[in-house]
C-alpha cells in the first residue's frame, strides 16, 4: 500500500535534497563546496551570462559565501570535478568518472555514425590528426587548431579539428582542462582525470545500480521515469528493472501535486530513509526570496516541478521574440517552500547597475511591503556578486500587478 505524502511535506524533503533549506549565508569552504556539488549530484554549465553564468548562480543561490576561485581549484588544481554531459554539460565530481565511462561507450558508436553524416570525409582524419597532434604538444583551444581559411559559422559550420575536439570529448578520450574566457581547454583525458578514477572499472550491472541509486538518493521519491532522467545515464527500460529488481528495499509512495490531486504514477522511496524523510519534511527553509537559475537542477524536470510547486517554467531563449509569454532569460523566484514568481533582468556591466524590466508574481502570491523587500535586498546581493553596484528598476517593471 502507498503512503500518501502531503503537497508540503514532498516540497520540502525535495527542497532538502537540493541544498536548498540550509541557511544560504554559512560560511562555504573549497572542501564544503566539493560537499555541496556531491550532494547536488550535478551543477550545469551554459553560457549565456545575462546575470551570471548559470553554474555559479546554483551555487550562489544555495551559499551566499560561495567563492569562484575555489570552483576554479576543483576543477583545475584539484581535479575532484571534472566536466561533462547529463542532459546538458555539467560539473560533476571526479569520483562519478568510471560511471561515466559507460556513457561514453554507450554514445560513441551513436555519435560517430550521426558525426560522419554531419560533417562528411574529412571526419577520420580529423580525428587522427587532432588527437595525435594534443598527445604530442599538450592542451589546445578549439581556435589553436582552426585552418586559416576557414569561415566561421554555426554548429554546422564547425571546422573538422573543432568536431574532433568536442567527438573526442562526448567519447572520454578528451577532458576539459580548464576554461579561458568560458571556452574550453581540451587535453587527453588521462592527463585530467586522476589515475585512481581514470582506471577504475565498474561492471554493467554496477553501474545501472549506482546511477539509479544516486538519482533516488538525490530526488528522495522518484517515479522510474525520474530515475531515468536524473543523470540521463540509463535508459526508462533499465530504470524500470531496477525498481522491479529492488522493491524489497523501497516504499511505494503517492505524492499530492499542488492541485490537490494525487499522482498517478507510483514513486517510489527508500524504506531505510523513511524517518529521515518524515524529519526532512519539518524542515522550514529560509523565508527570504532567492534567485534561481534558469538551469537550476530544482527545475531540470519541467513536469515535476509543476507537480511540486504548481510552476509551469520553460526557458524562452529559443522562442520567437513575438510568441514569448514572458522574456528572454527569465528568473524564478523561490520564497520559503514556495516558487511564487518569475523576474527578467539583466546586468548593466557598463552602466554598473542590475536593470529589472519586469517582475510577474504567481496567481494569489501579494506584492506586499514585505515581500518586495526581500525581493529588493536579494537582488541587491546578487548584484554584488556579479559585480555591478546598483539594481536599477526601469519603467513599467511592475506593470498589471
Amino acid at each position: 500500500m502507498a503512503i500518501l505524502v502531503s503537497n508540503e511535506a514532498a516540497r520540502r524533503i525535495f527542497l532538502v535534497r537540493q541544498g536548498l533549506s540550509s541557511a544560504p549565508n554559512r560560511a562555504l569552504s573549497k572542501d564544503g563546496l566539493l560537499q555541496l556539488i556531491t550532494a547536488l549530484g550535478f551543477v550545469q554549465v551554459d553560457s549565456i551570462a545575462t546575470v551570471e553564468r548559470a553554474h555559479h548562480q546554483i551555487i550562489f543561490s544555495r551559499n551566499q559565501t560561495y567563492k569562484r576561485e575555489h570552483l576554479s581549484a576543483l576543477l583545475e588544481k584539484d581535479r575532484t570535478l571534472f566536466e561533462h554531459w547529463t542532459h546538458d554539460a555539467s560539473i560533476l565530481p571526479t569520483a562519478f568518472y568510471p560511471y561515466w565511462k559507460h556513457r561514453f561507450r554507450r554514445r560513441e558508436p551513436i555519435m560517430q555514425d550521426r558525426w560522419r553524416k554531419w560533417h562528411g570525409d574529412g571526419f577520420d582524419a580529423a580525428f587522427e590528426q587532432t588527437y595525435r597532434h594534443i598527445a604530442e604538444n599538450g592542451a589546445v583551444m578549439s581556435r589553436d587548431m582552426k585552418a586559416e581559411d576557414h569561415q566561421s559559422g554555426g554548429w554546422w559550420k564547425w571546422h573538422p579539428s573543432k568536431t574532433a575536439l568536442e567527438y573526442m570529448w562526448h567519447t572520454g578520450k578528451l577532458a576539459i582542462s580548464s576554461r579561458v574566457n568560458f571556452q574550453k581547454v581540451y587535453d587527453l583525458s588521462e592527463r585530467v582525470i586522476s589515475k585512481e578514477h581514470f582506471e577504475r572499472e565498474v561492471s554493467h550491472e554496477a553501474f545501472i545500480d549506482w546511477a539509479c541509486r544516486e538519482a533516488l538518493s538525490r530526488l528522495g521519491f522518484a517515479t522510474s521515469g525520474e530515475l531515468s532522467a536524473f543523470f540521463d545515464l540509463v535508459t526508462p527500460h533499465e530504470a524500470r528493472e531496477w525498481v522491479a529488481t529492488h522493491r524489497s528495499e523501497l516504499i511505494e509512495v503517492s505524492l499530492v501535486s499542488a492541485n490537490g490531486g494525487e499522482k498517478e504514477r507510483a514513486s517510489y522511496a527508500f524504506a531505510r530513509f523513511s524517518d529521515e524523510m518524515e524529519a526532512e519534511a519539518s524542515v522550514t527553509p529560509p523565508q527570504r526570496i532567492r534567485v534561481l537559475s534558469p538551469f537550476d537542477p530544482l527545475l531540470r524536470n519541467r513536469a515535476r516541478t509543476e507537480r511540486l510547486f504548481g510552476f509551469f517554467y520553460r526557458i524562452e531563449v529559443f522562442v520567437p521574440e513575438p510568441k514569448r509569454q514572458y522574456g528572454y532569460y527569465v528568473f524564478p523566484l523561490l520564497e520559503g517552500d514556495r516558487l511564487v514568481g518569475r523576474i527578467d533582468m539583466k546586468a548593466d556591466r557598463k552602466n554598473g547597475s542590475l536593470d529589472v524590466r519586469r517582475l510577474w508574481l504567481e496567481k494569489g502570491v501579494r506584492p506586499s511591503a514585505g515581500r518586495l523587500e526581500k525581493l529588493d535586498a536579494e537582488l541587491n546581493r546578487l548584484a554584488k556578486f556579479t559585480g555591478v553596484e546598483t539594481v536599477r528598476y526601469l519603467d513599467g517593471w511592475m506593470a498589471d500587478m
